[in-house]
């Protein structure tokens, strides 16, 4: 993770020189020999293309997808395979292929010699996307595991808010995924549910490729979020053997709390002194935040703390309590049940997931009503000041700036 983070540093003067206007750029390379494979889809051998490294192209692909309670057994069987044959080809994996962890839903291939062959030759079994399993049907039977090659991509983005993050990061050729793992980042700093239309953002980050598909970000080297005309940067250090994100005067993104208690939804209804109540029909305080979001959705703590209580009231529903320390506690309302574990005086971190939006007690949908206390009394949880955890040390602070200031300098000429 380090290494991963770290590596586009040592690229630096040629990455000056890259960076022009534009709203995506991108420079492939390897980060490193580990973990990326050496074998290749198609290699040339003889005169003759292989896939896979050991199926002639000659052969026919007949793709098709796992069912659900579908096994490779009973694959071959459809294919005209008995029993005893079936069991020489599963027992010839020396270990490395477990028949009980086959995913329904996922792909594979079965290559048949030429039109008139009855029986396929091979099967091809792709477990993710950067393993398959090669299944050997005619002459000596047997499975061999083959690893895709994956390729790793150093981008630089820049995008504005018009509607959402995830469709700006769409429309401006990212990987929306990155919109999570912004909101991850900044998720101490920056309240994604009040993102305004105007807001930008320039991220440099790595993203990794098997086959011509994605696999994922692999990490984020640098962002530059504007929310509400003000910069939040973040640079990713490594202190005390952790990597972190820091701002520009070398501060935590990390909070003490969260600032939503779960990803992606909208706010329904906000903090009032005074709310027409949409079911009692009377005018009440609403003391919390209503999050609307589909039932299931995980809630997580918003910071560290003990749970105070774990309840079903007429009006709350499903209501957890935490208090995170001798000043702020928290609750979360309306739940549609608790998370694995979640009793009255057990501990959680901040992150750990204690339950799921639902539309018990008073409530006209799914929804989580989230609520925020100082020392006994209701505060508005959208106006909390978060204190951050421990910033760059001071005898890490000059690597540090020298890192900020060269990664701030790319960000601001993509």
């Amino acid at each position: 993770m380090p290494y991963r983070i770290l590596w586009p540093l040592l690229l630096l003067p040629a990455l000056v020189l890259l960076i022009v206007p534009g709203s995506c750029r991108t420079i492939t390379g390897e980060p490193s020999a580990a973990g990326t494979a050496t074998d290749t889809v198609s290699v040339q051998t003889a005169g003759v293309s292989l896939l896979y490294g050991v199926i002639p192209d000659t052969f026919i692909p007949e793709p098709g997808r796992i069912g659900r309670n579908e096994m490779i057994s009973s694959l071959l069987l459809a294919r005209g395979f008995s029993y005893p044959e079936i069991e020489r080809v599963l027992s010839g994996n020396a270990g490395s292929f477990d028949a009980r962890k086959v995913r329904s839903g996922n792909n594979y291939i079965f290559f048949r010699e030429a039109d008139t062959a009855t029986r396929p030759g091979f099967l091809v079994y792709e477990h993710d996307n950067t393993l398959s399993y090669i299944f050997r049907l005619a002459g000596e039977p047997g499975i061999s595991d083959y690893r895709h090659e994956t390729t790793h991509e150093l981008k630089f983005i820049t995008g504005v808010i018009e509607s959402s993050l995830w469709e700006a990061m769409v429309k401006a050729g990212a990987n929306p995924v990155l919109a999570v793992e912004l909101s991850e980042i900044y998720a101490w700093t920056i309240d994604f549910f009040g993102l305004q239309k105007g807001d930008r953002f320039r991220v440099i980050y790595e993203e990794a490729f098997t086959s011509g598909r994605s696999v994922g970000i692999t990490s984020v080297n640098a962002a530059l979020f504007t929310h509400a005309g003000a910069d939040h940067l973040a640079i990713p250090f490594m202190q005390d053997s952790a990597v972190s994100y820091y701002d520009e005067s070398g501060n935590s993104l990390r909070k003490a709390f969260l600032k939503a208690p779960l990803r992606y939804s909208r706010i329904s209804s906000g903090y009032s002194s005074g709310r027409m109540h949409p079911i009692l029909k009377v005018v009440r305080p609403h003391h919390g935040v209503d999050y609307a979001a589909p039932a299931g959705t995980p809630v997580v703590a918003i910071g560290d703390g003990k749970i105070i209580s774990t309840q079903f009231l007429p009006a709350e529903g499903r209501i957890v309590r935490i208090r995170h320390n001798s000043v702020y506690s928290t609750a979360y309302l309306h739940l549609s049940a608790f998370a694995k574990g979640i009793t009255a005086g057990a501990w959680v971190k901040q992150g750990d997931v204690i339950g799921y939006v639902g539309n018990t007690g008073l409530s006209t949908g799914p929804h989580l009503d989230f609520r925020f206390y100082r020392n006994g009394s209701p505060v508005n949880p959208l106006k909390v000041e978060s204190p951050p955890v421990d910033p760059v040390s001071e005898e890490n602070m000059e690597r540090y700036r020298k890192v900020m200031k060269i990664m701030l300098s790319i960000l601001k000429g993509i």
